[in-house]
């Protein structure tokens, strides 16, 4: 396989230069200490994308590395929003994995403030983008945990872009105190509750950076900033900052809302999209199937079972030369699982279905083979999705989306799971008669 750790500057078909005979690498756009991102063209329909290359070999010997990677694929994979850059696929050799994603041609938020401050109007704008991003995830149960303007991307047609979820948390990842103990985040953006030590609440925590962010937009420079950095933190412990001139009122009584150093009484995404500075001309964006798998270009569109390309079986699965990468792999306990079957798409939905029903579970149909199963009181949820294998393969993946632990075990541990395993050893004593 070649190596793309040198790409020429011109992207001028070369075989030397295609990866796995479908991208065309080009341009060096950034790197770190265990990735680096290059520009790319798909060589079949011209589409510019980003390829993120991890090298595993430099990652393999750090849990928190590899758990990181590992969570990082399992959240983008169901994160489909407007602002929200996209993940097409993954893909992996023995040495290397590639993120292949929506390249945002504008760059990074942080060049354009690094100019000067902007006008509040389009700040605002960009602020509304990142709440709308950010709720999405939270109400997914996922929280970034490091939101910065380098992190935030502007397209060609100035929308903003939230990338890297390299540092996300999930809910389970929460302790049985209901909070994230996880020190993670760059220092300038960090909420006051993380450096306690003492456990943080990933949405509120989200939201302080989120301040921070637009306090930098309209100001060009940090709220709470200094050489040493113990001062820094000293300053964000008792929230001392101070707002230029010429922000609007409505501005700095939002912002001290957003900067509130007690958790408990931050204000939340609801309050902030319902707040009047933050209202002014905000839409919030259609969404399309909040879950919607990444498929491979290649999958027949015609055909109506939903097939696994390499990005999912990579988060399914421990093997495909992503050993030792991801050997070991397993789901964590109450969060959800796996199954596969020898059954149809059709007939494990039908069932479930029918299970649903007789349990007088609410069931909400998602695009192919996928369901979300609602409690009486809609605030606890399952989400069982089906994906085809192979010809005669099915996986049942199912997830607990609403935190009910009762709920999840009742539902589907002793009623749909045990029905769905019961069958398929009926099936197996069948064939052994």
């Amino acid at each position: 396989m070649p190596e793309v750790d040198h790409p020429t500057p011109a992207m001028a078909p070369s075989p030397a230069n295609s990866l796995f005979g479908k991208y065309e690498v080009g341009r060096l756009l950034g790197c770190g200490a265990f990735a680096k991102v290059y520009y790319a063209r798909d060589i079949n329909t011209g589409q510019s994308v980003a390829i993120k290359i991890i090298n595993k070999h430099k990652i393999a010997h750090n849990a928190n590395l590899v758990s990181n990677v590992k969570r990082e694929i399992d959240i983008m994979r169901r994160l489909r929003h407007p602002n929200i850059v996209k993940l097409f696929e993954v893909m992996a050799t023995k040495t290397k994995i590639y993120f292949v994603m929506e390249f945002v041609k504008g760059g990074e938020l942080f060049a354009k403030v690094a100019k000067g401050r902007l006008p509040e109007p389009l700040s605002r704008r960009y602020f509304q983008q990142l709440i709308s991003a950010i709720g999405y995830c939270h109400d997914r149960g996922v929280y970034h945990r490091d939101l910065k303007p380098e992190n935030l991307l502007i397209d060609e047609n100035g929308d903003l872009k939230v990338s890297d979820f390299g540092l996300s948390a999930v809910t389970g990842q929460i302790r049985a105190d209901g909070l994230l103990h996880t020190l993670c985040g760059t220092p300038s953006y960090v909420a006051p509750e993380i450096l306690t030590k003492r456990g943080y609440d990933g949405a509120k925590a989200d939201i302080w950076s989120c301040g921070i962010i637009l306090f930098v937009l309209n100001a060009a420079y940090l709220p709470f900033n200094d050489s040493n950095l113990m001062m820094m933190y000293k300053k964000i412990y008792k929230g001392e900052y101070r707002c230029p001139k010429w922000m609007s009122p409505d501005l700095r009584r939002f912002l001290s809302r957003l900067l509130d150093t007690k958790p408990e009484s931050r204000i939340t995404i609801d309050q902030i999209k319902s707040d009047p500075w933050f209202r002014k001309g905000f839409k919030e964006p259609k969404l399309d199937d909040q879950l919607e798998m990444i498929v491979k270009p290649e999958i027949n569109e015609n055909d109506k079972s939903k097939a696994l390309n390499a990005f999912d079986i990579i988060s399914f699965s421990s093997g495909l030369n992503l050993s030792p990468l991801f050997d070991g792999t397993r789901n964590s306990p109450g969060e959800g699982e796996r199954l596969v079957m020898a059954e149809s798409p059709e007939n494990v939905i039908r069932k479930v279905e029918e299970i649903a029903a007789a349990a007088e579970v609410r069931l909400k149909k998602r695009k192919e083979y996928g369901v979300d199963l609602v409690d009486r009181n809609g605030k606890q949820a399952i989400g069982l999705e089906v994906f085809r294998l192979t010809e005669n393969l099915v996986v049942v993946e199912v997830r607990s989306n609403g935190g009910g632990r009762e709920f999840y075990d009742e539902l589907w541990k002793k009623k749909i799971r045990s029905e769905l395993v019961e069958r398929r050893r009926g099936e197996v004593e069948v064939a052994g008669n």
